[in-house]
């Protein structure tokens, strides 16, 4: 084993409020820019879930002023569809570096 192998990156972890103003913890699992956009995403999985086999990864296009973290939920079908194969594809990369 590497001294590599012992290093683990710190998690990021946000707070998004719910429907009822309660703050959920999110962890931040990608972070990445669209080609062609400049436009900024993220993937969001819940910590809280009773099932983790079955988390649910949350997209939002962000914004950073400062310290505040400003959350968009993807609305547009097409700018989802663009976030999810953006996604998917980063993903198969970092499974084939795996």
């Amino acid at each position: 084993m590497t001294k590599e192998d012992l290093e683990f990156e710190e998690p990021e972890i946000i707070y998004i409020p719910d429907e009822e103003g309660n703050e959920e913890e999110f962890e931040v699992i990608m972070k990445f820019e669209v080609d062609g956009s400049d436009q900024k995403y993220m993937m969001v999985v819940p910590l809280t879930g009773e099932n983790d086999e079955e988390d649910e990864v949350y997209a939002f296009r962000y914004e950073e002023e400062g310290d505040d973290l400003k959350l968009y939920t993807i609305e547009d079908e097409e700018e989802w569809n663009m976030v999810e194969e953006t996604f998917n594809t980063l993903l198969g990369e970092m499974e084939e570096e795996n």
